[in-house]
């Protein structure tokens, strides 16, 4: 079965940021004593698609990515995309920023 998630991109003149998050947590808040995070539709949501190399090569492409579910951050770990000691976890739900500068 293909694993899908929420994908949109943003762009401000020269960065691109890429947010990513499981197709199940859209719309969700979560709150871990003074940390909170929204996956909002107006920032995540964009285009479902598969997780597989395509998606990859634009997160690699991305000045910026910003990644939030227990799937796509497993499969990022998988691929060696980030290491599993730069994931934040806000109950139970993993995230993780990028910044290439």
């Amino acid at each position: 079965m293909v694993k899908m998630v929420y994908i949109k991109k943003h762009v401000k003149g020269n960065v691109v940021l890429i947010a990513v998050c499981d197709k199940e947590i859209l719309g969700m808040t979560f709150r871990e004593g003074r940390l909170k995070i929204e996956i909002k539709n107006s920032f995540y949501g964009g285009e479902l698609k598969p997780i597989d190399d395509e998606l990859f090569k634009m997160l690699n492409n991305a000045n910026i990515v910003n990644m939030v579910g227990k799937t796509i951050i497993e499969e990022a770990i998988k691929r060696g995309f980030i290491p599993r000691e730069g994931v934040l976890t806000i109950a139970g739900i993993p995230h993780v920023q990028i910044v290439r500068l």
